[in-house]
């Protein structure tokens, strides 16, 4: 009766765990079009072996556990890979729309082509004109014209970079709302994993952190360690805590210098040290390219007004007095092109004589005329600078793209590989059901063979019906 009891419990656990394999199975093709769900696979494993008396040794059979198909060290490398892609998305999406402002496109590149290079050419033309009738009030008047409309255009494109910053900086706070929502769900999740599986695969509730931690990697770069009982910490780039297992450390923002600074649960403002993922993205577009552009800007604005209102202060006007400014300029450069206006509506302030001469007198308009190529930005014209300030522009907006494409090809293949690992094969899983449901039934005869033995036992040998 031993054996048969024994034969009999094989049996059963037989059944039980092609049962078990069978429903991973199911479970499996029921989700295989679920969004970050990890095939699971139906690990079998042989239980201990018992002694019954007489020294006989038999098998308990196999017990089936669900192990979920995820690589860590795969899924980190997937991660620290949308870190970058995204942030260099976000930047190579603002320098675009930053080109953009000035005119650039991929068919029209020159300088001269664009607002302001034309009319820095339409301003110096006019100056070339007066140099050949200082007395004609047309001429003069084109001049105050074409001076007005080069002040609107620095004012206009200083705006839209402003525009810009501001359009960044509600980004920045969107990415912030986004971060704290996913990183409270991590800490949720967090807390169900320990209580659940501290010390093994905790199945869909992993596949839900897993998707909160792909969702996170694009907004913001991060640290990840594991911790005791299956929780993550996760931290900024300099330390920061974002989540500490089943604690979540929510990010906020800070207005300085009319941005939206980032700043941590303590205080601390982390805006500089913030790298990968969108919001890296757009502060390195906002804090560093957008700067960069209105510096250029302002340079070349306030040098053009005051190499022209020193020109024209040396002069003689119409009217046989000393020149005056031809244009409003601030104290410095910074904030030169927001500024910069028309500083006179008089025609006949513009001094196109020199000292000595009379009012007819064009010697002045000469030298007004000559600042069309002396050097008034870093060693450059004003046309030759703008011009290169366009190129350099346009090569920064190209080496972002170019280094996103890259990195968005490498995360491709990443996540390819991921998905061949992880997710689910219906042809795999048609195989495994076919296998497992020959093993039922194999242990389903088994049992019914050991039931009709038990059966004949307990009636001494007589035929017996088993149902």
């Amino acid at each position: 009766m031993g054996t048969l009891t024994a034969l009999l419990n094989l049996s059963q656990s037989a059944l039980q765990a092609s049962q078990a394999a069978i429903e991973i199975t199911a479970n499996n093709v029921a989700n295989s079009n679920t969004p970050g769900y990890t095939n699971q696979m139906a690990i079998w494993r042989a239980n201990d072996t018992v002694s019954l008396s007489g020294a006989v040794t038999t098998g308990e059979g196999p017990s089936v556990t669900a192990l979920s198909q995820r690589d860590p060290v795969l899924n980190h490398r997937v991660q620290q890979q949308a870190q970058l892609e995204s942030s260099s998305s976000a930047e190579s999406v603002a320098l675009q729309d930053l080109q953009s402002i000035f005119g650039i496109t991929s068919t029209s590149t020159s300088a001269v082509s664009t607002t302001i290079g034309t009319d820095i050419n339409s301003f110096f033309n006019s100056l070339s004109a007066l140099e050949a009738s200082p007395s004609s009030s047309s001429v003069r008047r084109g001049i105050l014209n074409a001076a007005t409309a080069l002040a609107s255009d620095f004012n206009g494109t200083s705006a839209q970079i402003a525009q810009q910053t501001s359009s960044l900086n509600q980004q920045v706070s969107a990415n912030v709302t986004q971060i704290n929502a996913l990183t409270s769900s991590i800490a949720a999740l967090n807390v169900q994993i320990q209580s659940a599986s501290p010390n093994s695969d905790a199945g869909t509730l992993e596949d839900r952190r897993q998707q909160d931690l792909t969702q996170l990697s694009k907004l913001i770069g991060f640290d990840q360690t594991k911790t005791e009982n299956n929780g993550l910490t996760l931290s900024t780039a300099n330390g920061a805590l974002l989540v500490s297992e089943g604690k979540s450390f929510a990010l906020g923002t800070s207005a300085v210098n009319g941005n939206a600074n980032v700043v941590s649960a303590a205080g601390q403002d982390l805006t500089s040290s913030l790298t990968g993922g969108a919001l890296g993205g757009l502060i390195v577009a906002r804090d560093h390219d957008l700067p960069q552009v209105s510096s250029a800007l302002d340079s070349l604005a306030y040098a053009i007004g005051t190499a022209v209102n020193t020109q024209n202060q040396v002069g003689l006007d119409a009217n046989g007095n000393p020149g005056g400014k031809v244009f409003n300029l601030p104290a410095s450069l910074a904030g030169a092109s927001s500024t910069i206006s028309i500083a006179t509506l008089d025609p006949n302030a513009l001094a196109a004589a020199a000292v000595g001469e009379g009012s007819s007198g064009s010697t002045n308009a000469t030298a007004l005329n000559n600042l069309t190529n002396v050097p008034l930005v870093n060693n450059q014209s004003a046309s030759e600078f703008y011009a290169s300030f366009l190129t350099q522009l346009g090569s920064t907006v190209s080496r972002v793209a170019d280094q996103n494409t890259t990195q968005r090809a490498s995360l491709t293949q990443l996540t390819t590989y991921q998905s061949s690992q992880s997710s689910v094969s219906l042809n795999d899983e048609a195989a495994n059901l076919t296998r497992y449901e020959r093993s039922f039934d194999a242990a389903a005869k088994i049992f019914a063979i050991v039931d009709q033995l038990m059966a004949s036992a307990l009636n001494l040998g007589q035929q017996t019906n088993v149902t």
